[in-house]
């Protein structure tokens, strides 16, 4: 597996993310092949790195109403 360096990544709040400050989930949008997400909550923490096509049929599902909580 090779290493992503994220230090320069620009992240955005995710649009489903509520106003409370809870269940808060960032996206950068700076790389090509692969969608970074971490917890806003923890910024410092873990980062979750998906492939680009896994993740955009993941947020289908989710604005289609496929995944419910």
């Amino acid at each position: 597996m090779r290493s992503i360096d994220l230090t320069a990544g620009t992240w955005r709040k995710s649009s489903y993310s509520n106003q409370d400050g809870g269940a808060c989930v960032e996206v950068s949008d700076d790389y090509a092949t692969v969608v970074p997400v971490r917890d806003s909550k923890d910024p410092q923490g873990p980062v979750l790195v998906f492939a680009e096509g896994g993740w955009l049929t993941f947020v289908a599902a989710v604005k289609g109403g496929q995944l419910s909580a």
